[in-house]
This record gives C-alpha cells, sequence and structure tokens, in this order.
C-alpha cells in the first residue's frame, strides 16, 4: 500500500504539482498558499521533499509552520526564501487537488470543511491552528487600505499571475512568524493539545488529514 504523503497536490486548472504551505489565509479561507515544485532547482526541490515527507512535517497541521523553522542547505530558512524568491502563490483551494497517494485525490476546499467540522470549528477559524497566528483584528488592520490610495491593490492581493510579493506575505504573517519563533519550544506541546498524536489504529482520521 503506497504511503500516504501530506501537503502535496496538484492544481485543477493546470496540474501543476505544488505544496501547500498554507491551507487557508487569515481573513480568506477560501483561498490558500502554495509552492509549485517543479520549477524549484533540484537542490531546492529534494530539500524540500525530503522535509516534506519527514515524521514531523507528516504531523503538522500547516507546512509553513515547520518550513519557517526548517534551512536549506544554504543555511536560509526555507519559507523566507521561498517568499522572497516571490515562489508563494495565493490560490483558491477549490483549484487545489490534494494527492496524498497516486491513485487518491481530494479537493482543498472540501478536506477544509472536513478538517473544521472535525475540530468543531469554522473553516475561516482555521488558520488559528497555527501557532502565533494573528487575530482577526490584527488581520483587518494588516490588510485596511488607506482611500487615498486608489492605485494601489488591497494587501492581500497576488500581484501578476498570483504570485505574492514579499510585502503582501509579510503583512499577513509578520505576527504569526515571530510568535512562531520566540515559542518554538512549545510548539510541539501546542500542537499535541490541538491534535494528539493518532495511534495506528486512528487510520480513518489520518487519512481524513492527508
Amino acid at each position: 500500500m503506497a504511503k500516504k504523503i501530506k501537503h502535496v497536490g496538484k492544481l485543477k486548472n493546470t496540474g501543476d504539482k505544488v505544496a501547500v504551505v498554507f491551507r487557508t489565509v487569515p481573513g480568506e479561507s477560501d483561498n490558500c498558499l502554495v509552492l509549485q515544485t517543479a520549477t524549484l532547482k533540484d537542490e531546492v526541490h529534494d530539500s524540500l521533499m525530503a522535509m516534506i515527507d519527514s515524521d514531523q512535517a507528516q504531523q503538522t497541521n500547516e507546512l509553513g509552520e515547520l518550513m519557517f523553522s526548517r534551512t536549506f542547505p544554504n543555511g536560509r530558512s526555507m519559507l523566507q526564501q521561498m517568499q522572497q524568491e516571490g515562489r508563494l502563490r495565493k490560490v483558491p483551494t477549490s483549484n487545489v487537488t490534494m494527492t496524498p497517494t497516486p491513485v487518491v485525490e481530494v479537493n482543498l476546499a472540501q478536506l477544509n470543511t472536513l478538517i473544521a467540522e472535525q475540530k468543531g470549528m469554522s473553516v475561516d477559524e482555521l488558520y488559528t491552528l497555527v501557532s502565533g497566528a494573528p487575530t482577526k483584528e490584527q488581520v483587518a488592520a494588516q490588510t485596511a487600505v488607506p482611500e487615498s490610495t486608489p492605485s494601489q491593490e488591497p494587501v492581500a492581493a497576488p500581484t501578476t499571475d498570483g504570485v505574492l510579493s514579499d510585502s503582501d506575505l509579510a503583512k499577513s504573517y509578520r505576527s504569526q512568524a515571530d510568535a512562531m519563533y520566540k515559542e518554538a519550544a512549545q510548539l510541539r506541546r501546542q500542537a499535541d493539545e490541538l491534535d494528539p498524536p493518532k495511534k495506528k489504529t486512528s487510520k480513518a482520521k489520518i487519512e481524513a488529514e492527508a
């Protein structure tokens, strides 16, 4: 039986393979952040995929949490490097198909709904499972744009081809990233409290979160 791998999928409209960095975007639960893997350099691609395949990555709810603390061979944070290179894209969750195995496909929008039901929360609240996630008020303040600058796009909007700029991503996740850095030692405890490690007998729920 093929091993199930979380955080990987493909875009429905193009078939491009992606790693799902964050399953939802604060204030925009119908969008997610993905990273196209086929366009990465071999060294970066292999390092990222090895991290995704690790036990720690398979136990975390959001790949972006681990990418923040893990580094590429050059010593740079995976999340920061991908963001600075403009490789993180905001796309509709309905356009992402998760592929935990070569023969299993699950729409991300539907998966998010299922996970929210299991957690007893709304899809809009899923982002709060990320350690250090900003409050709704902080998100609203970060994405506000003064009326005097109508020519500018709203702060969390994607640029050409859906690619997020450094400013877009930083304003949405700065609070979250700072908190993750300061609370790295507590991340495992918090994750276990939110979603206790599953035993082998709990395969059904593990498959639902693939």
